[in-house]
């Protein structure tokens, strides 16, 4: 697994929804790559001091535009 890949998986991760071998490779990577390491460690403080909003907590209006820029980076 590559570090962009991770990235894409990383809210997957944690809420424990990877299939075996997907979290198997996930784990591996981390193990040989710090920088995916930090990168999780700051992903779940993130969440534990914003929170994890459900997404119809969210004014569809914000979301729509939020979805919407971020469409243009893919």
């Amino acid at each position: 697994m590559d570090c962009d890949k991770l990235v894409e998986l990383v809210t997957d991760y944690l809420d424990d929804a990877l299939d075996v071998d997907t979290r198997a490779r996930f784990d591996l990577h981390l193990l040989e790559c710090d920088g995916c390491e930090n990168y999780l460690q700051q992903f779940r403080a993130t969440i534990s001091i914003v929170g994890r909003p459900h997404p119809d907590d969210i004014d569809p209006e914000f979301r729509a535009r939020l979805l919407n820029a971020l469409g243009d980076f893919q």
